[in-house]
């Protein structure tokens, strides 16, 4: 006699427990503004609609990655259209006591380093802000991920090496200016 499958978790329950983890991973993904809380919200959309088939091959984490992933890659498309441009001021908030040169010279930075991530492919991006920038050790990421540890470490390894020509070009672009 055939076990019966397991019921679909409930949708309040996925969201309670990765809400976090998909805002998170919309971020990582390179979803930024006002773009980030509709993206959130449309993940959420998909898992109630395709709640019922999830059947647990994969861990939740590594199903809401895929739709996270999905999700945010109709955003970045659609964004050129919606001619959205960055409200974020080129200075940290939290930094508004200190001195506004360095304030504003960390913002620059900042702003560069989301323009270079952004260049990288998606799978490269995530895991190279999954490790370096939220330090995350490689074995939870494969298993959020729903990848193989090594496939990590080679993403990891093939990430940071364009991540560094892209600073590179970048450094050598604004010396022309």
């Amino acid at each position: 006699m055939e076990d019966a499958p397991a019921p679909a978790p409930e949708l309040a329950s996925v969201h309670a427990r990765h809400a976090e983890y998909v805002f998170a991973s919309l971020q990582r993904l390179g979803v930024r503004g006002v773009a980030l809380e509709d993206a959130h919200q449309e993940v959420f959309l998909v898992v109630h609609r395709r709640l019922s088939s999830y059947d647990g091959r994969s861990s939740m984490p590594a199903w809401l990655f895929g739709i996270c992933r999905r999700v945010a890659a109709a955003h970045r498309r659609k964004a050129h259209l919606r001619h959205e441009v960055s409200v974020d001021p080129d200075w940290d908030i939290e930094d508004s006591e200190a001195d506004p040169e360095q304030a504003l010279a960390r913002g620059q930075e900042r702003r560069e380093v989301e323009r270079v991530l952004d260049m990288l492919d998606l799978d490269k991006r995530v895991v190279l802000v999954m490790y370096e920038i939220e330090g995350i050790e490689c074995d939870r990421i494969a298993a959020q991920l729903g990848i193989p540890v090594g496939t990590v470490y080679s993403r990891l390894h093939a990430a940071r090496r364009d991540f560094e020509k892209a600073m590179t070009r970048s450094v050598r672009a604004a010396g022309r200016r």
